[in-house]
């Protein structure tokens, strides 16, 4: 017996009835559910009620348009994931680009051409998921992980980052106060992969580490209990690697090229690889995933 496969969830926003029944049919012949709404406070109530796998957006609507309807969803925590391709009879270059940076994947340029349509969504449904799939793996693997807006505040942290913040006694008050100031001062100062940060007017001594920029704006750093070795220092001391090699593998682990790691190490890739060399043998294992997989288990139990 065939295990039943859940359909995509298809958000389709847009106020001409001619374009919805296209869309609609054409989603509905592809085998995806749809929903409808026909603008944007409606579309927002919608997707807080049942989350859609993607939303298809007219840029043009009364009372609150695409571009601000893009944003609200993209301020929203629980709805900031969701994939949003932009339709538009709008060709002109400013449009486009203002619908890419309030936070849309994609545009399809009225009036819309089904098999176009349909080819994109595959696309963006499928980064979606495999961004997803990272999200749950970071999750599972213990790391302590962040993403920040250039303001400090927390847009995401994994579970264990929490139960961090709680063994510190930090507080929400105290993450929505001084851990957000602290990390805007820092952030003005363009830190560079593995620079920390001390925080300080906690009780417990707790550090960040920034990892990297992400596309869209939001920069990843890694939260670290001051009292315990962590990072290139934990794998040193449990892998009985050397220094560089612990440092090598702790940047492999947080899923970094070699080109990346020679630019944060300054050395050559080639030297990266020569380390890894090293490494894989020491570890028993033969390639980079099994490496990292190493890395984040023991990251994960310490």
């Amino acid at each position: 017996m065939n295990p039943i496969t859940r359909r995509d969830i298809v958000l389709v926003v847009d106020d001409s009835a001619d374009a919805l029944s296209l869309i609609n049919d054409t989603l509905e012949d592809a085998d995806m559910d749809v929903l409808v709404a026909l603008e944007g406070k409606q579309a927002l109530t919608i997707a807080r009620r049942i989350r859609p796998d993607i939303i298809l957006l007219d840029a043009i609507m009364p009372t609150m348009d695409g571009f601000e309807t893009c944003q609200a969803l993209k301020n929203d925590s629980e709805l900031a994931s969701i994939p949003v391709i932009f339709m538009t009879g709008l060709t002109d270059t400013d449009s486009i680009v203002k619908g890419l940076e309030s936070g849309g994947v994609d545009y399809l340029t009225k009036p819309i051409t089904p098999n176009e349509l349909l080819a994109r969504m595959k696309v963006h449904l499928t980064n979606a998921r495999l961004t997803n799939s990272a999200q749950s793996a970071l999750d599972s693997t213990g790391q302590h992980l962040i993403t920040v807006l250039e303001n400090g505040s927390i847009q995401w942290a994994t579970p264990q980052t929490y139960a961090l913040f709680a063994k510190a006694n930090a507080s929400k008050r105290w993450q929505n106060t001084h851990f957000s100031k602290q990390i805007q001062q820092w952030l003005t100062h363009h830190p560079k992969a593995g620079h920390q940060l001390t925080l300080t007017n906690i009780t417990y001594p707790l550090k960040v580490t920034w990892v990297s920029r992400k596309s869209n704006g939001d920069q990843l750093i890694r939260l670290e209990d001051g009292l315990k070795p962590t990072g290139a220092s934990l794998l040193k001391e449990q892998l009985e690697l050397t220094e560089r090699e612990s440092e090598v593998l702790n940047w492999v682990a947080s899923g970094k090229s070699n080109r990346d790691i020679a630019l944060i190490l300054e050395m050559s890739p080639r030297t990266v690889n020569k380390h890894l060399e090293q490494i894989f043998p020491k570890l028993g294992v033969e390639n980079r995933t099994a490496a990292a997989a190493v890395a984040l288990k023991i990251m994960a139990t310490h």
